[in-house]
């Protein structure tokens, strides 16, 4: 792969996953704690665990490609309860950091394999395109949890 088609493909995934951020952003914006904290059942997720697992996902898989260490607890992101103002700095943080990471994106990064936590490697545009799809799922689980909550009687 060629320095084009690696910035190409960088561009491409990064305008992706910011438009999940800004999604993310607009269902955030204005929520108050307890919206944001409630979860529908027991042990369904909230909109603030969503948000923060999400990222989480999104920063070790960003970091794996790059072949760049990484300390995350998946656990406790799923305990997780936030404000509206600290999702927004997480999602602001994200940006910045895919951008810092896509902006070093090499073509080796794309097509190596590379080892994520205790899975088997994959080659790095593999991973960019699954975790593009896990945001996804949890950005209309966002979505969902958010109907739910307006929906209750």
């Amino acid at each position: 792969m060629d320095e084009a088609g690696v910035r190409t493909i960088a561009t491409t995934v990064r305008g992706l996953y910011h438009s999940v951020h800004e999604q993310m952003r607009a269902h955030v914006r204005g929520m108050d704690r307890g919206t944001l904290n409630w979860k529908p059942l027991p042990l369904a997720n909230s909109v603030a665990v969503l948000v923060v697992h999400t990222l989480g996902s999104e920063r070790e898989m960003i970091r794996a490609v790059r072949l760049l260490p990484t300390e995350r607890d998946r656990d406790s992101e799923f305990r997780a309860e936030a404000e509206a103002a600290d999702l927004m700095s997480l999602l602001d943080e994200a940006d910045r950091e895919l951008d810092e990471q896509l902006g070093a994106l090499t073509a080796a990064d794309l097509t190596e394999l590379r080892p994520r936590g205790d899975r088997p490697p994959r080659p790095g545009l593999e991973w960019l395109l699954a975790n593009y799809g896990h945001a996804r799922e949890h950005l209309a689980q966002v979505e969902l949890t958010k109907q739910l909550y307006d929906s209750r009687t």
